[in-house]
């Protein structure tokens, strides 16, 4: 690399000494949500019971239709006895009422209404069945890899499985895909037909930055929760933790991870666009060489402590053959750190270089093998 990338480096990271963090939840994930760097992460692929975390996903798709003019917040929805009759956690809709979507969303999101999950599955497609075929086709959009649905509502079922990552990724998405509703996340409590009930995200009382997103409990899949908290510079952090084995022990296990979170890792903008990383020798070009930068700033997220650890490495194929067009891909930088998993960034061509031809090409034949350059 060029000396000014390396001085840029050895100012930023600086010899300190790492740290390391354990948690007692059985699936465990803590991510930032502007760079999507996974600061911890513990059995985060494993398929597990998600319990009303799920039901993230059926707001996910209410959020799509209100988005695309499909559906309205005061479309209403009819409750059928099957709604009804749906145990667990509830929002008390009557049997036969109406209820308009923004109430519904509110039941779902703030009260864990397995009921208002119901109405919203066979008021928008007919069925249980045919509302979880469009959760798991949404899923495959999205790529969650490790998930399945068969129930709007997250309540138990063999089949019915996610993963700690696939919950963050998800959570990502209705956070940026629908700001505009995103609101719902941070309301503490929800009155219908009469019953007030709070929000179960214990975080959302405590001045931590949580703004969402969801817990869940079943007997099988234990506590957990996905939580997302911005701190006073704007950074996001999401977390999930699952199979805790009590309500206290969720929202402290949470607490503790958010804040390593935030305490041990900070953004930092190591490159701006246009930089130039290096100069990569062309082959056959009309220039010997090509800037090699990136597109956009590039911001990472790095451990305030072990960044002498850190490794970056530029990979390219030398030389880089012509015609090159100013944007190609020609080249990467591979980030390694004990504390992360490696990072990747694409390098672009900052110009573009010609193809030799005819004599020309000759005689760069023949200067190549006379000096070797």
């Amino acid at each position: 690399m060029k000396k000014s990338l390396l001085i840029i480096l050895a100012v930023l990271f600086s010899a300190q000494s790492a740290f390391a963090i354990e948690t007692a939840a059985k699936q465990a994930i803590v991510m930032d949500d502007t760079t999507n760097t996974v600061l911890f992460e513990k059995s985060a692929d494993e398929k597990m019971h998600p319990s009303s975390m799920s039901k993230l996903m059926t707001v996910y798709i209410v959020f799509s239709r209100l988005k695309d003019g499909s559906l309205k917040l005061t479309d209403t929805l009819p409750v059928s006895e099957k709604a009804w009759r749906l145990q667990g956690s509830k929002s008390f809709v009557e049997l036969g009422a109406h209820i308009s979507v923004d109430d519904l969303l509110k039941g779902i999101i703030i009260q864990s209404g397995n009921d208002a999950c119901m109405v919203i599955a066979e008021g928008l497609s007919g069925s249980q069945e045919a509302f979880a075929d469009q959760m798991n086709e949404t899923a495959k959009k999205l790529g969650l890899t490790n998930s399945h649905f068969t129930n709007p509502n997250g309540l138990p079922d063999e089949n019915h499985l996610m993963s700690a990552r696939d919950l963050a990724i998800l959570s990502h998405h209705i956070i940026h895909d629908f700001p505009e509703y995103y609101h719902y996340f941070s309301e503490k409590e929800f009155t219908y037909h009469g019953i007030t009930q709070g929000n179960r995200n214990l975080l959302l009382y405590k001045d931590l930055g949580v703004d969402g997103l969801k817990t869940g409990h079943t007997d099988e899949g234990g506590y957990g929760i996905v939580v997302s908290a911005k701190d006073n510079t704007g950074r996001r952090i999401l977390l999930v933790v699952n199979g805790l084995s009590n309500e206290k022990e969720r929202a402290e296990e949470a607490e503790r991870m958010l804040a390593f979170g935030f305490r041990d890792f900070e953004n930092v903008t190591l490159l701006h666009k246009g930089d130039v990383i290096e100069k990569a020798n062309v082959w056959f070009g009309e220039k010997p060489e090509v800037s090699l930068t990136v597109t956009d700033d590039l911001q990472l997220t790095l451990p305030k402590t072990g960044r002498d650890k850190l490794k970056f490495t530029l990979v390219y194929n030398n030389p880089v053959p012509a015609p090159i067009k100013q944007g190609d891909h020609i080249a990467d930088l591979k980030i390694e750190s004990p504390n992360a998993p490696e990072q990747t960034v694409p390098l672009v061509a900052g110009e573009s270089v010609a193809k030799l031809h005819g004599m020309a090409k000759i005689w760069r034949t023949l200067d190549y093998y006379l000096t070797g350059k």
